[in-house]
């Protein structure tokens, strides 16, 4: 009996040990399934990553350039919708300052060279011109671009003797000149760097106004300072496209009645080199414009016309006392933006902005001097410019730099930005801002055992549609690319000055319109987020077709969203040339949020030609 007995006890302790084993399995699983938030999309989930190949490092889909080498195209197994080429005329089509748009727009103070999208979306592909090739590597390409990607030779005709641009054989040539720096810009940035702290990364963002082929950009590159340039699509034809073809930042862009899209306290120094903008004109509302976006302490170039008007009246080919007055415009202006001009060399003057209100107290005392209204400082998209100075923020002490001192670049790219310190961005504190840069690099790491070629050069001009604090710029920083970095205009939070403050450039933009660029300027477009942000604002197809329009041929699209929203860009863009992939979020195939992989086939008009992977 006593045997039996001890035989029943161990086969209910060995029940007892299996029962709770179970149990703890399952709690285990339960958390690890809370943890990972998987259940939305979790039938979907299953069934992108129950496939081992759609999963793993993509072998088979190619990054690499072929410079037009052609491959027929197979669409036999396609049952998804097809998008046609648009017609030829829409070879360099940009919706939002078409030319022929724009004329019915009124002429004065810029209007008709503002933002004015076509309302009529096209639902076709922009096609590249015949003989399209992938640009020169940077840095040749700041010199070079090939004829094809851009045959417009009207400039080297207007600029000959300004050294701006030439045609040579099957390229053009820059060969760094511009109307105020026709020894070159490397001269010319010399000459500013006498005066302005460049060199040791004081002066890190800059802004260029009316900007030309952006050669001052181009050459600001290798002082470490990154120049956002922009200029209209005016009569100077294809001057935006020629910068970027070059690897230099630059949009479509125009001082007009409209704020511009970049955050208060953005750029170290501002520049414009016979930029044609009437500084001294509607009451100084562009100089008061160029204020609001110039950081404390920042600097403005004025080069050309008006400045040292007594010496150049006669080359200018102008009125000496029109001159006059328009310099003594300017200077008015600046005394009552608190700007100290430190310097004028021959045809340059320079500037710098007061570190804070107190330190120009008597400014305040100006009867002519109006502020604008407290809080719209960053409130920017299709606001209208208005003749009021931009209040600095306060101050404990009149040594104190309004807004917070930056540290010299490159260490302001992961110091902790002032607005984030200040707790001057809602919802973000340092620790978040920390654990953010964290993610950001692990998942750049992820990125570049996926695609080989992603830091080598091969990506020049990148852009990330939905940037957050700039975590993916700053993981992926490097001297052989440069990020776009757009803050939606609907994000939850406004984090553009966060992206300035760490030493990098962006823009707002509603993605629900086409962007202010040419096609084919983008070699990599980054996504995070964007289709979920943008869910029930605007059709995916609208925003893919725009990505698709910028996206150079052969270029790449890194898009990071939940898997059932990715599923459906998935089967929109299977109809748009471009080969695509699922691959796993790095964590695991349990967590919802995948990553779509993309490279667009090179295709150009009146051909069918492709280097579809397929």
């Amino acid at each position: 009996m006593a045997n039996k007995a001890t035989g029943d006890n161990r086969t209910r302790s060995s029940i007892s040990i299996f029962i709770v084993v179970g149990l703890c399995c399952f709690f285990y699983l339960l958390g690890a399934w809370q943890r990972s938030g998987f259940g939305k999309g979790d039938s979907i989930a299953i069934e992108i990553t129950k496939s081992g190949a759609d999963c793993a490092v993509l072998s088979n889909l190619n990054f690499e350039t072929h410079h037009g080498s052609v491959v027929k195209t197979d669409d036999s197994t396609s049952k998804v919708k097809v998008y046609e080429p648009c017609h030829p005329k829409y070879t360099d089509y940009t919706p939002c300052q078409d030319q022929s748009h724009a004329m019915t727009f009124p002429r004065e103070n810029m209007i008709y060279r503002e933002r004015h999208c076509i309302p009529k979306k096209l639902h076709c592909l922009v096609p590249a011109p015949e003989g399209y090739v992938t640009p020169f590597p940077w840095p040749k390409s700041r010199d070079y671009v090939p004829y094809a990607n851009a045959p417009y030779k009207s400039l080297t005709v207007e600029k000959a003797i300004q050294n701006w641009i030439q045609y040579e054989g099957n390229v053009f040539r820059f060969p760094g000149g511009g109307t105020q720096f026709p020894q070159g810009a490397d001269k010319y940035i010399d000459q500013l760097a006498s005066v302005i702290p460049i060199k040791n990364g004081t002066v890190r963002t800059a802004l260029d106004t009316g900007c030309g082929v952006a050669s001052l950009g181009a050459y600001l590159w290798s002082r470490n300072v990154i120049a956002m340039s922009f200029a209209p699509r005016d009569s100077h034809e294809a001057q935006v496209q020629f910068a970027l073809e070059r690897g230099v930042p630059a949009i479509i862009g125009v001082f007009g009645t409209i704020k511009l899209p970049y955050p208060s306290r953005a750029f170290d120094m501002a520049h414009c080199s016979r930029c044609l903008i009437p500084w001294g004109a509607n009451g100084g509302m562009y100089m008061m414009e160029v204020d609001r976006v110039l950081r404390p302490g920042g600097y403005w170039v004025l080069s050309g016309p008006p400045i040292n008007w007594r010496n150049n009246y006669k080359g200018w080919q102008r009125p000496k006392e029109e001159l006059q007055e328009e310099q003594q415009k300017i200077e008015e202006i600046a005394k009552l933006l608190c700007w100290e001009k430190i310097k004028e060399i021959g045809e340059i003057a320079i500037w710098q902005k007061s570190i804070n209100a107190d330190s120009c107290r008597s400014r305040q005392d100006d009867s002519s001097a109006s502020f604008c209204k407290p809080g719209d400082a960053d409130d920017v998209w299709y606001k209208k410019m208005e003749s009021c100075i931009t209040p600095y923020p306060d101050v404990k002490n009149q040594d104190e730099v309004a807004g917070g001192q930056l540290k010299p670049f490159p260490q302001r790219l992961y110091a902790v930005p002032p607005r984030i310190a200040s707790g001057s961005v809602p919802g973000v504190s340092m620790e978040t801002y920390l654990k953010d840069n964290t993610e950001w690099k692990k998942h750049v790491n992820a990125y570049k055992k996926i695609n080989r070629v992603l830091d080598t050069g091969r990506y020049r001009n990148i852009m990330d549609m939905n940037a957050g604090l700039g975590g993916f710029a700053a993981a992926i920083q490097s001297s052989k690319l440069w990020v776009l970095n757009v803050v939606p205009t609907i994000a939850d939070k406004n984090t553009l000055g966060v992206i300035y403050e760490r030493g990098l450039i962006g823009i707002y933009h509603d993605w629900c319109e086409a962007f202010s660029t040419y096609p084919r300027t983008y070699d990599l477009i980054h996504a995070n987020g964007v289709f979920s942000l943008y869910k029930d604002k605007c059709d995916f197809e609208d925003i893919l077709l725009e990505m698709d329009r910028i996206l150079r041929p052969e270029g790449a699209v890194i898009l990071r969203d939940e898997v059932d929203v990715l599923v459906k860009v998935k089967n929109i863009v299977s109809g748009m040339r471009w080969d695509t992939k699922m691959v796993d979020h790095e964590d695991g195939p349990l967590v919802p949020e995948k990553i779509l992989i993309a490279v667009k086939q090179y295709w150009v008009v009146g051909g069918y030609n492709s280097t579809s992977s397929q």
